[in-house]
């Protein structure tokens, strides 16, 4: 299961990137960096590591035009990772870079899966039961009911490979619970989701992203990007004022306060998936946070192997090809 790593154009630089891909090599995963081999090779050899390089010595930055860097760049890190998958050297890519010029390349070089209106981003938000998937988390900001027919599907297939959850529960994510809910986008995909062969439990709310309602909460990319950093702005501001309010405790009564806090603060921690699946394209790839650790980066690397491993792309394929 050979993953094809971007490494660069990340906040944190390329030496984070490659402490992940060493991390993960030594835990027996398969990766190949992709990148400016004048950077990356210097790095690696003060870790000691043996990991295959492929140069790629131009770099699409964060404000760049997506699309227009694609053509301008064509030995940029994150298209030749993509053409890596494409050509099939790698089973999948994993990019922390730019998130639109990942899409681009996935959309534009891999390519969608037939029958896929629209890839999507399948998030995995921990909660304290069990994992949920959001989709669409940010590629799509404007769409139709039939899009979000779609990845309904494809967040079930998510759900059930990566998360293990059988017949996942499917939410729309609305104002409301009543069918009438919402705007005629959510209330023509309400009828289209009752029809479609998914577990469909109906409405469901923002705060029901962390409760028991349903597996797979499905939106908009516009709405699902603001819910996500919404979730993870939430967790990190609870955290910070419970360990402020340790730090007001007397000295005794802090050691097993702590060990519980410690292990809520792992729980809730995002950067145990490392990345989100954009599913639809015919290959597998993980988009990254612009600030992954090196945490991140091995967690990511995993969590595109599992989808590799689990069939997530011939799954869809199936599912698509015969509807």
């Amino acid at each position: 299961m050979r993953v094809a790593l971007d490494v660069m154009g990340t906040d944190r630089g390329p030496g984070e990137i490659v402490a992940g891909a060493v991390m993960a090599a030594e835990a027996g995963f398969e990766v190949v960096l992709v990148g400016d081999e004048n950077d990356i090779r210097p790095m690696l050899r003060q870790t000691g590591a043996d990991l295959d390089i492929v140069h790629a010595p131009d770099v699409i930055e964060m404000h760049e035009d997506p699309t227009r860097a694609l053509r301008k760049k064509p030995d940029s890190s994150v298209v030749t990772a993509a053409r890596l998958v494409r050509s099939g050297e790698a089973e999948a890519m994993v990019s922390a870079g730019s998130t639109g010029a990942a899409m681009a390349a996935a959309t534009i070089l891999i390519g969608r899966i037939s029958g896929v209106l629209r890839p999507a981003i399948a998030t995995i938000i921990p909660t304290s039961d069990h994992p949920v998937t959001l989709i669409d988390a940010g590629a799509n900001t404007d769409v139709r009911p039939q899009h979000l027919a779609q990845f309904a599907v494809m967040g079930s297939l998510v759900a059930e490979i990566i998360c293990g959850i059988e017949s996942p529960r499917i939410g729309l994510l609305n104002i409301g619970k009543e069918r009438a809910k919402g705007r005629e986008l959510e209330r023509s995909a309400y009828g289209l989701l009752e029809a479609a062969a998914v577990n469909f439990v109906g409405n469901v709310e923002g705060s029901d992203i962390v409760g028991d309602v349903a597996d797979v909460f499905v939106t908009d990319g516009f709405t699902g990007n603001v819910a996500l950093k919404t979730l993870e702005g939430t967790a990190i501001f609870a955290v910070a004022m419970v360990q402020a309010a340790l730090a007001r405790l007397p000295l005794h009564e802090l050691p097993g306060v702590e060990g519980a806090v410690a292990d809520v603060e792992e729980t809730l921690n995002s950067e145990q998936y490392g990345g989100a699946h954009l599913v639809g394209t015919r290959g597998g790839v993980v988009i990254g946070h612009g600030s992954s650790s090196r945490v991140a980066i091995f967690n990511a690397v995993r969590l595109a192997t599992g989808g590799v491993k689990g069939g997530l792309v011939e799954r869809l394929e199936q599912e698509f090809g015969s509807s």
